[in-house]
């Protein structure tokens, strides 16, 4: 399948056990990582269309197979941006108010957005469930955004994510050039 550009791309998939365990994530990435450096930059130049239903279609074959609650890489790891919205969600699951939640869990960051102020998230236990699963922020919910309209602009926060996601890094791989 050839895109607008001269990056030639395949329709690749994954299968069960191709996703790398969450423990081995790190050293596959820094093995690989001039190389999704390299893939990062030539996806850029795909059709964006193109692009989107390859991605899609990774995204939907990996979360047949894989289930984040073996991981919570992210959970333990990152913060979402937490958004107002996010904030009167979580307070209503935790039967508290908003100025409760803002107060006991979040700190605001430099782009004057809501985040956990250390990880790993509050509300993740010891087995990766969440405590507020159901009323969890926007960001935790569209994570890892593999399935998000126009990926192209995800691409430079795909690569961050590849280092803490095995689904990410193993849909990046995939489509190495």
């Amino acid at each position: 399948m050839k895109s607008n550009s001269s990056v030639a791309l395949t329709k690749p998939s994954v299968e069960a056990g191709e996703i790398p365990e969450p423990g081995r994530l790190k050293a596959l990435f820094a093995a690989n990582k001039s190389a999704l450096q390299k893939t990062v930059t030539a996806l850029a130049k795909v059709n964006p269309r193109e692009l989107d239903g390859l991605v899609h279609a990774l995204h939907q074959q990996a979360f047949e197979v894989y289930d984040c609650l073996n991981c919570a890489n992210c959970c333990r790891s990152i913060s979402p941006a937490i958004r107002y919205n996010d904030v009167d969600q979580m307070a209503k699951k935790l039967r508290v108010k908003p100025s409760e939640v803002v107060s006991r869990f979040l700190t605001m960051d430099a782009e004057g957005d809501f985040v956990f102020p250390a990880a790993p998230c509050p509300f993740i236990d010891h087995d990766n469930y969440c405590s507020i699963y159901s009323h969890r922020p926007k960001a935790c919910r569209e994570y890892p955004h593999t399935d998000r309209a126009r990926f192209y602009q995800l691409l430079k926060l795909s690569l961050k994510n590849a280092e803490i996601c095995p689904v990410v890094y193993t849909i990046l791989m995939k489509l190495k050039v």
